[in-house]
């Protein structure tokens, strides 16, 4: 993926992701029958430590700007945010800003599989090969990140219950190591991008362009687990973007829009940033040596382009008011604005756990806590985070919906993705008497 060489280390170590910080907030918050007590909350002097992160980000100058979206039940959100769309810029971000949410694009991904699934169109425990046949006979790694010669049958098929939970074997760029992470950028399996500029140390590879080319050359290339056997962040989702082509006849695209963005009322979700939008694109950055140098320039981003094929697990580009409809949509079991989106049964399946029984966690980020349909689940809660800083999440007990938005890469650089969480837990807490 090109953002390999800014996303090793944090996705080796990501705070949101190993210790799962932003869940276990759901303890405190499941005290909150209903959210009743902190529905009478609607100010952000009410939040005071939320607030507090995101002024310190932004008056330290380590980002340009911080947003963080909260929400109970169905109310509007409140917004928290700081700074402008760019350093030395004069646009404040708003809840229209537009910001690249990477991997939280994954959650979306997920739901759309569940509809088909409650259509009837695919089936949870369905094999991949009934939709792709390519994925018929896969091979499998003797060895983790071994030799790409050395293989062995798989001993299951994989099912689309594996593609939404990480479980399917399937490989990362970003994660995979030696000769396997090198086929996979031969083949342009590679479904992510970061910039247009020439960046020293910054890998320039690119993905096979078409949704259907790059699905039959990832049906080409070893596993490196066996199906089902273990939890492994993957490709998994991207795959699941040309199964939802195949099983719905539309483009995955065209399917996200009409049957998610456009009915949920998200008209601010892109995988290509229209020309009329550029002015509220927020610019991202690459903190080097502490300094946030401009990594992905709004006016000339490469989000301003059409991508290889439109990225199921991190493509989106989308804006505060639009992934907290999203999340809103969810908390209302797929009901938003007195509209149905999803059945109730898709949302409460597609937010549980998911993890296939045969498949071990232990020693990976999600060791403890459960996988739904493209996002973590724990405590009643459920979400995923973003690879620029972005993270969001609801949680049922509480009817609370909480997201925050920023823009740098690698994740890592700072402990936003732990830090958002804590603050919200501490700001409960405070609500509680505690």
């Amino acid at each position: 993926m090109a953002y390999r060489n800014f996303d090793d280390a944090q996705l080796s170590r990501r705070s949101l992701l190993r210790g799962g910080a932003w869940l276990t907030a759901g303890a405190a918050i499941s005290g909150l029958p209903g959210g009743s007590l902190a529905l009478a909350h609607s100010k952000s002097a009410d939040w005071p430590m939320v607030s507090k992160l995101v002024d310190k980000y932004v008056s330290e100058g380590k980002v340009a700007n911080m947003a963080a979206a909260l929400g109970w039940g169905d109310r509007d959100p409140l917004l928290i945010a700081q700074g402008t769309l760019a350093i030395g810029g004069a646009t404040p971000a708003d809840m229209d800003s537009l910001y690249r949410i990477y991997s939280m694009t994954k959650p979306v991904t997920g739901m759309a599989t569940m509809m088909l699934i409650d259509e009837g169109k695919l089936g949870l425990d369905q094999p991949l090969a009934e939709t792709l046949p390519a994925f018929s006979k896969m091979m499998v790694q003797k060895t983790y990140d071994g030799s790409v010669t050395d293989l062995v049958p798989a001993e299951r098929p994989i099912t689309i219950r594996h593609l939404l939970t990480h479980t399917a074997g399937l490989g990362y760029s970003i994660i995979q190591k030696g000769p396997i992470r090198e086929q996979y950028v031969k083949y342009g399996v590679v479904p992510g991008q970061v910039t247009r500029l020439p960046i020293p140390g910054l890998g320039r590879e690119e993905a096979i362009r078409g949704l259907d080319k790059f699905a039959n050359n990832l049906a080409q290339l070893p596993l490196v687990l066996q199906p089902g056997s273990k939890w492994s962040y993957s490709v998994s989702l991207d795959l699941l973007g040309r199964v939802i082509e195949v099983a719905s006849g539309m483009s995955f695209d065209e399917y996200l829009r009409t049957q998610i963005f456009e009915p949920a009322g998200m008209n601010s979700t892109f995988f290509r940033v229209p020309k009329s939008e550029v002015p509220r694109l927020t610019t991202n950055y690459g903190i080097m040596g502490g300094t946030p140098l401009p990594l992905d320039p709004a006016g000339a981003s490469i989000y301003l382009d059409d991508p290889a094929f439109p990225f199921g697990g991190a493509g989106l580009v989308s804006s505060p008011r639009d992934y907290d409809r999203f999340l809103k949509m969810l908390l209302g079991y797929g009901e938003i604005d007195g509209k149905r989106v999803m059945s109730e049964a898709a949302v409460k399946l597609g937010t549980s756990n998911l993890l296939p029984e045969t498949a071990v966690t232990e020693g990976t980020w999600v060791e403890g806590q459960g996988f739904g349909a493209g996002g973590r689940v724990s405590d009643g809660s459920f979400g995923w985070g973003g690879a620029a800083g972005t993270v969001a999440f609801v949680n049922y007990p509480a009817k609370l919906r909480a997201s925050l938005y920023t823009q740098y890469m690698p994740s890592e650089a700072y402990p936003i993705h732990e830090g958002f969480p804590n603050a919200v837990q501490a700001d409960l807490a405070a609500m509680m008497g505690a």
